[in-house]
């Protein structure tokens, strides 16, 4: 059998319990880490966590408490931590102008807080020459009208990954960012939740405006970020830290008139 990409780490996923995170938590531990599934939800949490032989740990990511005891169990269960991927995050549609402040908080907490904490627990444990990879957006790196809250916290985590990428470079810690857009998940698709939806009508739906918008033709998968995060907890990227990385089909690029 070949050599793990990630043989002898331990790494930590938050939000591992569906979606990216849960690809990301297969991916790697197929590649030969020991994964901390890190979830609020926490009968699927453990649920993956047995199937994939990792250690479930819940975790509310806005929580410095919650943080500090899921680290504890990581420590006291492996050792030592090696990475982490603050893949946590929720999404709110409105209009600026029509947020309440509750809700713009509610995403702050969980998007931008969650990921600051992250960084803030781990980092002073990791082991040198760690990763660190925190989920921003497409939205990161431009606007989109309705979801004001979450492009103001994925900004932010851009800023949060750069600054963590200088301070931590001497110990050869390396903080990049991952930047998707569209995904396949919960998240961009909410009727992968609800049970009684048409999950054919919508699918057809999602698929002909991503046909429309997106270069590629076609809303991304989960397991495609799962790879990008994979790239960045490897040592295939070893000289590479305080970055972006956008991976959205080519939405980015601009809009075709032809």
């Amino acid at each position: 059998m070949g050599k793990g990409k990630l043989d002898g780490r331990v790494v930590i996923v938050t939000g591992a319990a569906r979606g990216q995170g849960e690809q990301e938590a297969r991916l790697f531990t197929e590649e030969g880490a020991r994964v901390v599934v890190a979830d609020v939800l926490e009968e699927q949490g453990r649920a993956l966590a047995e199937e994939i032989d990792a250690l479930y740990v819940p975790l509310d990511v806005g929580s410095e408490e919650a943080w500090q005891s899921a680290v504890r169990a990581a420590q006291q269960a492996y050792g030592h931590i090696d990475g982490l991927v603050n893949n946590a995050g929720i999404l709110r549609f409105n209009a600026l102008t029509d947020t309440p402040l509750d809700e713009f908080m509610q995403v702050v907490k969980v998007n931008q807080v969650g990921c600051f904490l992250g960084v803030k627990t781990v980092a002073p444990v990791m082991s040198d020459g760690g990763t660190i990879v925190n989920t921003a957006s497409y939205t990161a790196v431009t606007g989109m009208a309705a979801v004001g809250a979450y492009a103001a916290t994925k900004h932010a985590i851009l800023g949060l990954t750069r600054v963590a990428a200088l301070e931590l470079a001497p110990r050869g810690i390396r903080v990049n960012a991952v930047c998707p857009g569209a995904v396949d998940t919960a998240m961009s698709n909410p009727s992968l939740l609800d049970p009684d939806a048409d999950r054919e009508e919508t699918a057809k739906a999602i698929d002909g405006l991503y046909r429309k918008l997106v270069p590629l033709g076609r809303i991304g998968r989960p397991e495609e970020v799962a790879r990008l995060a994979l790239f960045l907890t490897s040592q295939d990227s070893s000289y590479i830290t305080g970055q972006p990385f956008v991976i959205d089909g080519g939405w980015l690029a601009g809009v075709a008139v032809i």
